[in-house]
């Protein structure tokens, strides 16, 4: 590594939340720096500081967020008392930053290909002409299939991880010298994220530019990271280089997060208890196709078919815009099929409406991908998980409370919890209150929207380990879909898994991971982060 002055120089930084008695210290004097052409990755749980730090180097610290010490240095500029004028120029040409959450970040009124084309024309590198054509090589570069459709979508008409790949593009779209990935892969698939990681690291080799990798993957800072950050509340307790800290941790926190992180390679977590009987859930020759426009269609689903057996979960596995989130939106009646069946109890549902239709959602349930979006901000906890429940007149008041009051024991969470809103919890105590909710009408079957894939590892293990405790004790099914195999090893029984709308392979956990017989199948287990260290 050059010898030369580093190009970011983070000194005894110290940033706080609040002011007079309510003020809270979020980053307590931390110190690092990142070498030109080097990958930091810093890790640690929710609320270590980690994205604290990011948007304090960057100058976006929300709300009463402010540094009160230490100094920020980029390429012998200081930043932490840099006018907003100033920093106008450097954000996104000079440092890009790729932000965890693309569903809030990407305006939902001006379409893809525009959002891309205006960072370029701001930063001058195209004009009105050229900037539409690069916008489509950039919608190539970050992953996307059909980048001139694409750059016509609004973000909402795509998926999370499509989403995801337009915020990559448009961080790297004028070549910065120094990128701030926060979390820039949890909605991405294994082979896309592989994808986007190898476009980061080809760039570090083409231009020398640098990355700050924010990141509660172990196994993409394994891959990926010439040295690693480890953060615990507002302070750093260990850093080396990412065979040291990985092989070799000297802290008890660390070693804690590296045993915590799911491992393909592991044997399953559980297997479900099969309950008998016909499956709970029967797919069946399933295609779904959405018009764009007025002359343009998507085929998003062609044929798709499996079952769901009582008391045990299958997996939908694939890259995103694989139909995997359409498939289950399909079988609980949240989208209608263009063709094919879906039964629920042998009952086939495809055309149900009115009561019939209502009277569904009592028995089919959803818990959602980002649990705070999902959750009303407005309605303390008690109100939120008391909603299905009130809508649909069961028990009386009382008996409602007391219901509210199990669900919440059920999944661990405290009595004091029931009167604060969601903006109070962390990420993981949000997704119990969404699970909670999920549950609160005993429903057969629950669908399982990467549940997990915005939690930090030893939040992650939790709740999976919630999910195997429920369905032991409640009898209750699965669809369960995810990008992330290590966590699908560990969770499933049976696993279906789609590319481009179809279903390629379908099979138990053990088949599909141990004995692959479909190209796509082996692509995406070797794909899968940290089965390898990276070597540089």
């Amino acid at each position: 590594m050059s010898t030369t002055r580093p190009l970011l120089e983070v000194s005894d930084l110290r940033v706080v939340y609040g002011s007079g008695r309510d003020t809270v210290a979020a980053v307590d004097g931390i110190d690092f720096s990142v070498s030109r052409g080097e990958v930091v990755a810093v890790v640690g749980e929710s609320g270590s500081g980690k994205s604290t730090t990011a948007h304090a180097i960057l100058g976006l610290l929300s709300g009463s967020g402010r540094v009160t010490g230490g100094s920020v240095v980029f390429d012998g500029q200081r930043l932490d008392d840099l006018p907003e004028r100033a920093w106008t120029r450097l954000r996104g040409a000079r440092i890009g930053l790729v932000p965890q959450d693309p569903a809030t970040s990407l305006n939902p009124v001006v379409r893809v290909g525009d959002q891309i084309a205006e960072v370029l024309r701001i930063h001058g590198r195209a004009d009105r002409r050229t900037a539409k054509i690069d916008a489509l090589r950039i919608l190539d570069e970050a992953g996307l299939d059909h980048p001139e459709l694409r750059a016509e979508q609004y973000p909402q008409d795509l998926s999370g991880g499509q989403r995801q790949r337009v915020l990559i593009g448009i961080a790297l779209a004028c070549r910065p010298e120094l990128v701030i990935a926060d979390e820039p892969t949890s909605a991405l698939d294994v082979t896309v994220q592989r994808r986007i990681l190898d476009h980061l690291e080809e760039r570090i080799a083409e231009t020398g530019s640098s990355v700050l990798l924010i990141t509660h993957d172990l196994g993409v800072a394994a891959d990926r990271a010439d040295r690693i950050v480890v953060m615990k509340d507002g302070r750093i307790v260990e850093t080396g280089s990412a065979l040291q800290v990985l092989d070799n941790p000297q802290h008890a926190y660390t070693r804690s997060l590296i045993a915590a992180a799911p491992n393909s390679a592991d044997a399953p977590r559980r297997v479900g208890r099969d309950r008998g009987g016909d499956p709970i859930l029967s797919v069946s020759g399933v295609s779904k196709t959405f018009r764009i426009g007025r002359t343009s269609s998507l085929e998003a689903v062609r044929d798709v078919s499996f079952d769901v057996h009582r008391g045990r979960t299958l997996s939908l596995v694939g890259e995103s815009g694989s139909g995997k989130s359409t498939v289950a939106r399909i079988a609980i009646r949240l989208e209608t099929a263009t063709t094919g069946t879906v039964k629920l109890n042998g009952r086939d549902i495809t055309a149900l409406r009115g009561r019939e239709l209502r009277a569904l959602r009592r028995r089919v349930q959803i818990v959602h991908q980002n649990p705070y979006a999902s959750l009303d901000p407005k309605l303390r906890i008690r109100e939120i998980v008391a909603e299905p429940l009130d809508a649909f007149g069961i028990g009386t008041r009382a008996e409602r409370r007391a219901r509210v009051a199990e669900l919440l024991d059920q999944v661990a969470l405290a009595p004091s919890h029931l009167e604060r809103k969601p903006a109070e919890l962390s990420g993981g105590q949000r997704q119990r209150v969404a699970i909670a909710r999920a549950l609160a009408l005993q429903p057969e079957l629950v669908v399982l929207d990467e549940p997990v894939s915005a939690l930090d590892v030893s939040v992650q293990a939790q709740i999976l380990d919630l999910l195997t405790e429920l369905q032991n004790e409640l009898g209750v099914s699965y669809l369960f879909i995810s990008h992330d195999l290590a966590v699908v090893r560990h969770i499933s029984d049976t696993v279906a898994v789609m590319r481009s709308g179809d279903v390629v392979e379908y099979g138990t956990t053990t088949d599909i991971f141990d004995n692959p017989r479909h190209e796509y199948t082996k692509t995406l287990l070797d794909a899968i982060p940290g089965k390898v260290r990276h070597a540089r």
